[in-house]
């Protein structure tokens, strides 16, 4: 089976897009509180934070009343744009990456078509899922 695997990075970044979502209140939400709901390392979720202000994820400040916050609403992040920054292209063959240099067999490859088939469907996938699909609905009784 092929199988692309999504890093701890990825996947914390979407725990950490559902958390700021999930207690947004208008104002940032301190790190400390998100990895102590999400029970991850602060050390680590710094690392994860800054790759997702400077790819213009969410958005940071420092000091008293500092924390982070989504730069968007819910609905208008797709689970796939937070996978590719975190963990680069969905290609699952360097030659279907953006820019590649163009193979030479690519006219003649029989495997070609399947790879961009498979590449289709989890780019299809993921950018089809958003975020506000994953943030706890409230209900209503």
């Amino acid at each position: 089976m092929i199988q692309k695997m999504i890093s701890t990075k990825g996947r914390y970044a979407i725990r950490v897009m559902i958390d700021l979502a999930e207690n947004d209140s208008g104002g940032y939400i301190p790190l400390k509180d998100i990895a102590a709901r999400q029970e991850i390392s602060k050390k680590y979720l710094e690392i994860i934070v800054r790759d997702m202000v400077n790819g213009g994820l969410i958005t940071g400040i420092s000091g008293k009343g500092g924390g982070y916050k989504l730069c968007r609403k819910p609905e208008e992040y797709s689970i796939g744009e937070i996978i590719e920054l975190m963990e680069g292209s969905f290609a699952t063959v360097s030659c279907l990456s953006a820019g590649s240099p163009p193979c030479d067999r690519a006219q003649s490859c029989k495997t070609l078509p399947l790879w961009a088939e498979y590449d289709r469907l989890t780019h299809e996938f993921f950018y089809g899922k958003h975020l506000s699909d994953l943030v706890a609905k409230e209900t209503v009784s």
